[in-house]
């Protein structure tokens, strides 16, 4: 002790940023949680987020009351009936959208930061490739806020001022800051698809993905249409020649599905390395079903397809087979599993392509989502599964809808090449242009069979809908994929149809979900959004 006074410390437990000059194979962990924020966006923070505004809100989905409890509560009922407000209570999809969208933006701002400063010193070329990369994912997090919100501030720099409230921006502001963004960067980017481009937006076919959604909405979200620009990004993507449909639409969807040919951007989910959850299955499966697949437990059960958006599927249809857990519920081993709760107890446990009402419905009601595959004795709570939030099927129907918007011919070739792998019957696979332009066959109107429930009665709704074949066709390929209340409102029917318990009051001040009350408190600079 006496004779050392001049001590050489190296620590092993902190990265001391003097001693740290990164190369570009740190550029991954440098920027991990600038990405990890799309897993708390897309499904994790509160269980009720981006993908719970997405689909419990559309018509496909609904989160219906079952004997043992799950999803009797207020966050169901509000949001497939389109009660929300600013506060929505525990768990508000709202609020935990907003702030898992925003921790994404200052982890972003805060690498852009120390990047630009040089506290993480780079060579030139890498530094450029960083920046353009770390700005469409900045974008990434801006075209959530733009599609639910709209009307939300625009925040470009980490160093700001102790109490710095920023102000709001238009859509329309929020709008051209997203293509503004994404098309600067573009030319810094890669070219490659490979294990150092997935889930991430370092290449160019990632970054032309979210270029060409943005473009898909330009209509709703700017009050331009911009058809002819998606259909250039998309074809950007097509021409790279980098991505193929799978020759199953269930490969997309697998444990493991890293090596998807046809994912774009995928958010990377895990059991060992990724401490956040996707958990479409634990809300889907029924508690028996963890005999089914013996399963460390079971699920919740609660979140069913809406019946008449299952009878709009041809029979014949793979997406239909494969994508739903229907019929009778079996064993591992094949013996029949009973219902042990509700009404039905002690009868097969079948499941039917039934929902009496959003307040009540049987354990065997309902069509349950297994478009994710499920992991013999897994944990539904935490699955392997990445979710592909862009996949080329994505860019073909996008460029089939603009060209059909546009009058312009192909958009049934496009479609149809969509189709082929999900029927054994190739004439059945085929649609024409003609065909896309006929009304939906969803029939909708009020469905809700349960006499004691508040929102019992029946309606049928029979007026046509522009391009509803379209529509349809992008209910069967993307359900359960969070896109389907943003198609709706393209579609221009997201609040102008009934659907099972929901009966609409046409009142389309929902196209734009509320700012979250603690937000506004937070923050006098921002103004709620119209209708709220």
């Amino acid at each position: 002790m006496g004779s050392c006074t001049k001590l050489k410390s190296k620590s092993y437990t902190d990265v001391v940023a003097a001693d740290f000059v990164p190369t570009s194979d740190d550029i991954a962990a440098l920027i991990g949680n600038s990405y990890g924020s799309w897993r708390s966006l897309y499904w994790e923070r509160c269980g009720t987020v981006y993908w719970t505004i997405q689909e419990e809100s559309g018509d496909a989905f609904v989160k219906a009351c079952k004997p043992m409890g799950s999803f009797c509560t207020a966050p169901s009922l509000i949001m497939a009936n389109h009660t929300f407000t600013a506060d929505n209570g525990g768990g508000d999809p709202f609020l935990c959208t907003w702030t898992s969208a925003y921790e994404g933006i200052t982890n972003c701002n805060r690498i852009l930061d120390q990047v630009e400063t040089n506290q993480i010193p780079l060579d030139a070329d890498t530094k450029a490739k960083l920046v353009s990369e770390l700005r469409v994912l900045r974008a990434s997090y801006y075209f959530v806020l733009c599609d639910v919100f709209g009307n939300v501030p625009i925040v470009a720099k980490y160093d700001v001022p102790a109490g710095f409230l920023p102000a709001q921006n238009t859509r329309l502001e929020v709008y051209n800051f997203i293509v503004k963004e994404i098309t600067e960067s573009l030319p810094d980017l890669s070219d490659d698809k490979n294990a150092t481009t997935y889930g991430r937006f370092n290449n160019k076919g990632a970054a032309n993905a979210l270029l060409a959604k943005t473009y898909l909405n330009a209509g709703i979200w700017s009050g331009t249409p911009k058809w002819t620009e998606c259909i250039a990004a998309c074809d950007a993507v097509i021409s790279s020649a980098k991505y193929s449909l799978e020759p199953i639409q269930a490969n997309c969807f697998k444990i493991k599905n890293e090596n998807s040919v046809e994912s774009i951007f995928a958010i990377p989910f895990g059991t060992v390395n990724v401490g956040l959850r996707n958990m479409i299955l634990l809300y889907s499966l029924p508690l028996e079903a963890k005999l089914t697949y013996d399963l460390q437990q079971g699920g919740w059960g609660g979140l069913v397809a809406i019946p008449q958006f299952i009878n709009t599927f041809d029979a014949a249809d793979k997406r239909l087979t494969d994508a739903w857990l229907q019929g009778p519920l079996k064993t591992s081993g094949g013996e029949q599993i009973f219902v042990a709760r509700g009404d039905s107890i002690g009868k097969p446990f079948n499941i039917v392509n039934t929902v009496p009402s959003i307040t009540h419905s049987e354990d065997m009601h309902g069509f349950r989502s297994i478009k994710y595959e499920v992991q013999t004795g897994s944990d539904p709570l935490q699955i392997d599964n990445d979710v592909p939030l862009f996949r080329y099927a994505h860019i073909l129907m996008m460029k089939a809808e603009c060209l059909m918007r546009l009058g312009q011919p192909g958009a049934g070739a496009l479609v149809t090449e969509v189709r082929m792998r999900s029927f054994a019957d190739p004439a059945k696979a085929v649609v024409t242009d003609a065909q896309l332009l006929l009304t939906s066959s969803y029939d909708y109107g009020k469905r809700d069979t349960y006499p004691g429930s508040p929102y019992f009665g029946t309606t049928h709704e029979t007026g046509t809908i522009q391009y509803g074949r379209f529509l349809d066709e992008l209910g069967w390929e993307f359900c359960a994929e969070a896109q389907r209340r943003t198609d709706m409102i393209r579609f221009g029917i997201y609040n102008s149809r009934s659907r099972l318990s929901y009966a609409t009051t046409g009142d389309n001040h929902t196209d734009l979900g509320p700012i979250p009350l603690l937000i506004l408190n937070t923050n006098g600079n921002i103004k709620q959004n119209p209708g709220y």
